[in-house]
């Protein structure tokens, strides 16, 4: 649980990981030699929740891909850094871009290459899958595995400690 209502406050920037985040982390080709992703919708609608509170989201990731990029169209999500190992050094230039402090991003990832990111932002996490190096570095850890859900968990326990979870699930009410 995100305990620190003053911290959540502060959050203005998520980024995210894909491969084992967004997806469950699996690539699969076709005898045609085309990648296919799966993304979960509740993800999804749990990053629409974030940017709607005022919070932008990131992506940040060390392969390339085009169906990343257009779930990243159909999500609004501007900011995709693809093909980007060094992702510490790819979230500070994000910060940087937007004048806002590290302290004021959150880095949700799952493996060795987000380790830095991780513990560089102002709130680390992972989904419950995650390898037990970036478990143990995290700030939360998701009861969701990735693809699986982690990313919509992550943004309503975020919302909540905001005081604005109820308000958006109300506006779904009527």
């Amino acid at each position: 649980m995100f305990n620190n209502a003053d911290k959540a406050q502060q959050i203005k920037l998520v980024a995210l990981d894909v491969d084992g985040v967004l997806t469950d982390g699996a690539v699969i080709y076709t005898n045609s030699g085309d990648e296919t992703k799966a993304f979960n919708i509740k993800d999804g609608l749990g990053i629409k929740l974030l940017q709607r509170a005022g919070i932008e989201v990131a992506i940040i990731t060390g392969r390339s891909s085009a169906l990343l990029e257009r779930r990243a169209r159909e999500l609004g999500i501007k900011a995709i850094i693809q093909g980007r190992e060094d992702k510490r050094i790819a979230l500070e230039e994000l910060a940087a871009e937007r004048k806002i402090t590290l302290d004021e991003c959150a880095y949700l990832g799952d493996d060795l290459p987000d380790l830095s990111a991780i513990t560089a932002a102002g709130f680390g996490s992972c989904p419950a899958d995650a390898v037990e190096v970036v478990r143990d570095a995290s700030d939360w850890v998701a009861t969701a595995r990735g693809g699986h859900g982690a990313v919509r968990e992550f943004a309503e326990m975020l919302l909540r400690a905001r005081g604005q979870l109820s308000e958006f699930v109300d506006s779904y009410r009527s």
